[in-house]
């Protein structure tokens, strides 16, 4: 599977009333062929099977250079999953240079599921994804915590997956005085999904932080808890 062969089944798979749609909803300044998600999902199980990995970084690859909202969301699914052999780095190594140019929720969530089973395949990755904490681009902030969402879904953490959560609760701790929608609203996510795990570590987060963040955000993050 080439990438121009992959952008032609893509556009042939396309709806121009949905593409318009679609570019309204996001906003990012790309092209859009309106390609529902479950087709995109139908695409990287078949060709996934067919290629090997090589293959199937370099497909990604394209798909994201060519800057087509659809074209991105299958490059991240057809590089998410849990165990990739022999060497997953390569993979990693896209994720992470896919960071910078994130500029929407949709893309961005897609690439960091792909990243989520990288980061808790190796938890040495946080010590990356800490810098992105730091960067000026305000969505490569939001994906510090979106790619590393899965810690704070574990009911029966390893204690290295303890310390790791509590290392990112730092980093939303730190996001706190951040007044942009988008990042409360990542904080926020982070702490509801926690309080179905782990409500005590929820509710301390609350308790410590949760006067700063915006009223919004302070709901959502308390949705599950009682008391």
């Amino acid at each position: 599977m080439t990438v121009d062969e992959a952008l032609d089944l893509l556009r042939a798979a396309g709806d121009v009333r949905r593409a318009a749609g679609s570019a309204a909803y996001h906003k990012a300044a790309r092209v859009y062929l309106g390609v529902p998600n479950p087709v995109l999902n139908d695409f990287a199980r078949d060709w996934r099977p067919g290629m090997d990995l090589e293959a199937r970084i370099a497909l990604a690859d394209g798909l994201w250079r060519s800057d087509i909202h659809e074209a991105r969301i299958l490059a991240a699914k057809l590089l998410t999953q849990a165990r990739i052999r022999p060497d997953d780095a390569p993979v990693w190594r896209l994720i992470c240079s896919w960071a910078p140019e994130f500029d929407g929720w949709a893309v961005a969530d897609h690439a960091c599921m792909a990243g989520q089973r990288r980061v808790m395949a190796d938890l040495s990755r946080l010590d990356e994804v800490e810098g992105w904490t730091r960067s000026d681009h305000m969505w490569t902030r939001r994906a510090a915590l979106v790619i590393t969402l899965p810690l704070a879904k574990l009911t029966f953490p390893k204690p290295e997956e303890v310390a790791a959560r509590d290392r990112v609760l730092g980093w939303a701790a730190g996001y706190v005085p951040d007044r942009d929608w988008f990042i409360q609203k990542a904080v926020a996510w982070w702490i509801r999904d926690l309080s179905k795990h782990d409500a005590p570590a929820a509710r301390d987060f609350l308790v410590s932080h949760g006067a700063g963040l915006k009223a919004f955000a302070r709901k959502e993050a308390g949705k599950y808890l009682r008391g």
